[in-house]
């Protein structure tokens, strides 16, 4: 058995904020609902029988950790709690984020060494974008739970105010985050998520854009062509999934922590799901295995 951490998975989901709220309110088997929380039954049980020791949640902020007056472009969370924004209305009564810690100061020292001028965050809030994956992949949880089932490494990523990150710094970054973790000498079963997307647009005359051809070729490459995809101009992005789909370059970061962007096999489609509309914006979701990911 390994005496060091390692990457088993990545999971890949939209954050759409109305999700969170279908669940707080008791939504999830009113027709309009039913058949997108359908798509997340199985990985729920999914998440039962290969629950990891910790996740790095790569997510967007919403103005509400940042604001104009300070944008970083990646920003690791250091701290050991995180408390739920308030968006507007109250905080979502769910748990607290705890944090792990010694992790990710780890993967600050090595990524930062590997020349990723990563912000260090050791207080912030944490809105949907990271709450409402963690809803899905974990069912409802109680307020009054002292957290949720495990510990999350925040990566914030700036997909908000030009200029963003390209996808080829994302997937690199994604490399990087591997390497740091597999250095970690403890044996840790560590999961990598990429949230936001999929095609949508929340303004202007595009408003309600959904793009359902270019969410499945997006996820057909992020499965086969990582590096093809990781080259696609950000204006391919916004011309065919909208202004919020250039959120889909945070998904290449996960894809980027899988074993065969380093020599590894390539990885096993363990779930694959997609639904429109939810709140007029496409959902897509994924999860792949590391091929090591049973016998190691």
């Amino acid at each position: 058995m390994s005496t060091h951490a390692r990457i088993t998975a990545s999971v890949y989901t939209s954050h759409v904020p109305a999700i969170g709220v279908a669940m707080d309110q008791g939504r999830t088997q009113d027709p309009y609902w039913q058949p997108l929380f359908a798509g997340y039954e199985s990985s729920r049980r999914w998440m039962d029988a290969n629950r990891p020791d910790a996740i790095v949640l790569v997510y967007n902020d919403h103005a509400n950790a940042f604001s104009l007056d300070m944008i970083p472009t990646f920003a690791l969370g250091t701290a050991e709690r995180y408390e739920p924004a308030d968006e507007g209305w109250g905080p979502r009564a769910v748990p607290p984020v705890l944090g792990h810690g010694e992790l990710a100061a780890h993967i600050a020292q090595s990524v930062i060494q590997q020349d990723f001028d990563l912000t260090l965050i050791n207080r912030m809030t944490v809105d949907h974008g990271l709450t409402v994956p963690l809803s899905l992949m974990f069912g409802p949880q109680e307020p009054a739970a002292p957290s949720w089932p495990v510990p999350v490494i925040p990566l914030a990523v700036n997909v908000v105010q030009y200029p963003v990150p390209s996808g080829r710094r994302c997937l690199q970054l994604g490399q990087a985050i591997r390497r740091a973790v597999e250095s970690f000498d403890t044996p840790l079963n560590v999961q990598v998520w990429g949230t936001g997307g999929m095609s949508h647009q929340l303004q202007g005359p595009r408003a309600g854009l959904i793009n359902r051809e270019w969410d499945q070729a997006f996820m057909d490459r992020l499965i086969a062509d990582p590096r093809g995809l990781s080259e696609m101009p950000h204006l391919d992005y916004v011309r065919e999934a909208g202004s919020e789909g250039i959120e889909l370059v945070m998904w290449l970061i996960a894809r980027g922590a899988m074993a065969d962007l380093d020599g590894g096999g390539a990885p096993r489609v363990a779930h694959r799901f997609y639904h429109v509309p939810a709140s007029n914006t496409a959902v897509g979701h994924l999860i792949l295995e590391n091929p090591d990911h049973a016998t190691a």
